[in-house]
């Protein structure tokens, strides 16, 4: 035992501590790492953002449609729009939103409309992905609808 031990003494060669090779791998296999929890962060705070927009463009879409209930059903803000509907847009909170409302005529009575169909799509304009900008994409736009009727009795009821 005596022996080996002034053979490695002799020579140089310590049993004890890392290697240089052994402490750049380690220190690769830690950058790596490094790296990936860095991009798993950023991810995370990527559609944590997104989500606040998508929060957003629900509010904006239900005052939109509150809007449209508040006024009388032969107001001619809720006159029938054509198929690709009515564009504006808004800013809250910072945000830029884009606003489609379609509004189509359901059961026309002697020329007047008794049911209308409200579609209000908010998309969105500023998010860092682009797939929640995308209309057919079910992360990106909002899209509400409801049925307003008139208070008027249809042709087969009678009081």
């Amino acid at each position: 035992m005596r022996r080996a031990r002034n053979y490695s003494q002799a020579n140089g060669v310590s049993a004890q501590g890392f290697t240089l090779i052994e402490t750049v791998i380690a220190m690769l296999v830690m950058t790596v790492v490094g790296l990936g929890v860095a991009s798993a962060f950023f991810y995370a705070a990527s559609n944590t953002g997104n989500a606040a927009d998508r929060e957003m463009a629900i509010a904006v879409a239900q005052q939109r449609l509150e809007q449209l209930r508040s006024v009388a059903f032969t107001d001619a803000t809720l006159n029938a729009t054509s198929a690709s509907g009515v564009a504006t847009s808004v800013t809250r909170a910072g945000r830029a939103y884009s606003i489609t409302t379609i509004i189509t005529d359901a059961n026309v009575i002697s020329g007047a409309a008794t049911l209308k169909t409200l579609t209000i799509k908010v998309v969105p304009q500023a998010s860092s992905q682009a797939w929640t900008t995308s209309t057919t994409s079910p992360f990106g736009s909002v899209t509400l609808v409801t049925e307003r009727s008139s208070q008027i009795l249809g042709p087969n009821r009678s009081l």
